[in-house]
């Protein structure tokens, strides 16, 4: 748990662009206003955590779960997020569940690779110890060749 009360606070960056982004351009905020906004999250945070880990310990469970977290705004009676993050969350699993997949048939790629480039090899190598064994092509198995230097 956080040593001080202050270490419970959303950072000040992230509070501000999360504002930035919401307020219409050329709209101004003062810094107490900053505050008051970044104190207000933080407390939200912290009391749908809480709630959301109550309904968890009901469920006899550790983990706080999505299910946990949207129905702890129904606990809070903040209907109104219920929906939106229900959408978030679909739009979430279904992005996870295509990189996933995505990584999948990566893998499943390159195993293919790796298995056509040993197949390759091993024929290769099984060509090469032929020419080795063999000599040269027109010279049967067991003749012996002569070579000679016919220069002079």
């Amino acid at each position: 748990m956080a040593e001080r009360p202050e270490d419970l606070n959303l950072p000040n960056a992230v509070v501000t662009r999360i504002i930035k982004d919401a307020i219409p351009e050329g709209v101004n905020i003062s810094k107490e206003a900053r505050l008051a906004i970044s104190k207000a999250a933080s407390v939200f945070v912290l009391y749908a955590t809480s709630c959301a880990n109550n309904l968890a310990l009901k469920g006899k469970r550790k983990t706080i779960s999505a299910t946990d977290v949207i129905n702890s705004m129904e606990d809070m009676e903040f209907d109104q997020f219920v929906e939106p993050l229900k959408q978030v969350l679909e739009e979430y699993r279904k992005e996870q569940k295509s990189k996933k997949d995505a990584a999948s048939e990566r893998k499943k790629k390159v195993k293919e690779e790796e298995k056509t480039a040993a197949d390759s090899d091993e024929e290769g190598q099984g060509e090469a110890m032929e020419e080795e064994a063999g000599g040269e092509e027109d010279t049967p198995v067991g003749s012996v060749v002569t070579i000679s230097d016919d220069d002079n």
